[in-house]
């Protein structure tokens, strides 16, 4: 009888073990491509702005999702190269548990409608038309990115322009999807 218990609390321990390794594992397997850095500094700091159709949007009530927070102006040339990525990423990915999330620095809305449409895009974009979103998000530079858990806290961030179509990226944003809840 004593050696069945003692198999029993190693069978246990083991099982342990191995759930935990499992979703360390797991974590650990979600490593972002070139371009995309950890960037794990908690909780995304809330905001609401108007869309150019008027519409008020709040992070906040994102929660439950990834957002892919993207920060861009019209001056931008890398912004103006990766606006069809960024298309075509959408395009790719659609569903409840992603949202893409643009916002125009600083602004007014003629000029965001006009390089959208200039550019041919169906894209929505947020209007930060003081710059005071921008100022709190504080992006190094543009274009950038935040990619924000389901939970609310940031995790991942690119500098620069991306090729958001490439089947790297997509098949990251997808595990991403895929492991958090």
């Amino acid at each position: 009888m004593k050696s069945l218990s003692g198999f029993i609390k190693l069978t246990t321990l083991t099982v342990i073990i191995f759930i935990n390794t499992s979703v360390i594992a797991k974590e650990i397997d979600v490593k972002p491509p070139f371009g995309i850095r950890n960037h794990d500094i908690g909780i995304a700091p809330d905001f609401t702005l108007q869309d150019i159709d008027g519409e008020t949007f709040t992070l906040n009530k994102s929660k439950g999702q990834w957002i892919f927070l993207h920060f861009w102006a019209s001056w931008c040339g890398p912004c103006r190269e990766e606006m069809p990525a960024i298309q075509r990423l959408a395009d790719k990915i659609q569903g409840d548990k992603f949202n893409i999330v643009m916002i125009n620095t600083a602004e007014d809305e003629d000029t965001i409608f006009e390089f959208l449409a200039a550019i041919d895009v169906d894209l929505n974009s947020l209007m930060d038309a003081d710059g005071q979103v921008t100022e709190v998000w504080k992006p190094r530079g543009l274009p950038t990115t935040f990619l924000i858990n389901p939970k609310g806290e940031i995790k991942y961030q690119a500098i620069g322009g991306r090729e958001w179509d490439n089947p790297v990226y997509i098949q990251f944003i997808r595990t991403l999807i895929a492991s958090e809840d």
